[in-house]
């Protein structure tokens, strides 16, 4: 059944209920986010296994949607639906031609658009992620494009502390989206208390 391929002993037969798109539309995304927004922006993630791995921390995080560029990105395969453990089947995803007019639409909504890139100045522990906001991580290996880092409202990093100048985005994502976690559990219990 599995053509010789790395099942690791496991193999399921289901049905898409007559679809076999995986994609939901931008504006089903933006119009069930949560209040506050967490979404995430990837600029040109072309490793299935880093988008896998990318949209498992997102469904962990409990964050809204992903948009994904149409062109030189990876899509929704069967790699990235293993390496993502099964989180393609949960988290809302959508494909758009562009991510420039994304960002000026969610600017619209009022949600700050804020790249992750190394070497920024801005750290991103002292920026306010509870507030709406999407968060944009570039390609492994040029970051982000210069209109979209231009088009951002902040531009926040990751200090490191060793040899190495970059994270992997799947791991940059991982810290940035927790961070978004702490900040807002924090805000709740604040509040309760």
């Amino acid at each position: 059944m599995t053509k010789f391929a790395n099942h690791q002993g496991v193999v399921a037969i289901f049905s898409s209920q007559g679809s076999s798109n995986p994609y939901h539309s931008a504006e089903q995304i933006l119009d069930s986010a949560g209040d506050p927004a967490l979404l995430v922006l990837l600029d040109g993630i072309e490793d299935p296994h880093n988008l896998g791995a990318i949209l498992r921390t997102c469904e962990c995080a409990g964050a809204d949607g992903v948009f994904i560029p149409e062109h030189r990105a990876a899509g929704i395969n069967e790699t990235v639906a293993k390496t993502s453990a099964g989180a393609v089947e949960h988290v809302r995803i959508a494909r758009v031609t562009n991510l420039i007019p994304l960002i000026g639409d969610l600017k619209d909504r009022g949600i700050w658009v804020v790249g992750v890139e190394g070497g920024a100045d801005e750290i991103y522990s002292d920026f306010d992620l509870k507030i709406p906001i999407a968060l944009v991580f570039g390609s492994e290996g040029k970051g982000l494009r210069r209109l979209v880092r231009e088009k951002c409202d902040a531009v926040i990093s990751i200090p490191l502390q060793g040899k190495l100048n970059s994270l992997n985005v799947s791991v940059a994502a991982g810290v940035l989206l927790f961070e978004a976690v702490r900040q807002r559990s924090k805000a709740t219990r604040d509040l309760a208390g």
